[in-house]
């Protein structure tokens, strides 16, 4: 992304109206947000071969630029309504709760740090701290969660970190930060009208 894109200027700390509230459209703008993103939660495409099982979901690219547009708290409410959504359908709370835990790692901090450096190297800068912190709580997350609801014991997960674990959420950071920046400019040229 080259300089400054001009995302929709109200955050999370500003009022989108003159009685400190959420406008219409920014409240419908983020139901659509949660919508997209509970669809992209089903879309499950196994992209590291050496483990099948695991499924890349594009669910967080929506949350990403929700909270991008709109701040880190309207991302973290695109990613928690959309997986207790999920949940409706495709009991899983496990795993909701470790797809909550790493995307809301990536959104927060990389709208936070877009929040101060609305530029393509700000972007970058984002996107990276909030991949090293999803990448280690994913980590962490599968060490002590993955042995509670599979059969897998705690030495085993710690042994797949490296050849599985690693590459596979890195490759899905990767995958969810280059969707994010590929949609930005179009999305940016529907939400800047507000």
């Amino acid at each position: 992304m080259a300089t400054s894109t001009h995302m929709h200027s109200s955050h999370d700390t500003h009022s989108t109206t003159a009685g400190g509230g959420w406008s219409t459209r920014r409240i419908a703008t983020t139901a659509l947000f949660c919508a997209l993103s509970l669809i992209l939660s089903f879309v499950e495409v196994p992209i590291f071969p050496p483990a099948p099982w695991l499924m890349y979901d594009p669910s967080c690219v929506a949350a990403l630029v929700a909270g991008l547009a709109f701040g880190p708290v309207t991302g973290t409410l695109v990613v928690v309504l959309s997986w207790l959504l999920h949940l409706i359908f495709q009991f899983s709370p496990w795993g909701v709760l470790m797809a909550v835990i790493a995307n809301v790692a990536l959104v927060v901090p990389c709208a936070l740090v877009w929040r101060r450096n609305r530029t393509g190297r700000g972007l970058l800068a984002g996107m990276v701290l909030g991949g090293v912190v999803s990448l280690a709580l994913c980590i962490v997350c599968n060490i002590v969660v993955t042995p509670l609801y599979t059969a897998v014991s705690t030495e085993a997960v710690i042994g797949m970190i490296v050849p599985i674990l690693v590459p596979f959420n890195l490759m899905k950071i990767v995958l969810n930060c280059v969707l994010c920046a590929l949609v930005m400019k179009p999305m940016a040229m529907v939400l800047v009208q507000d």
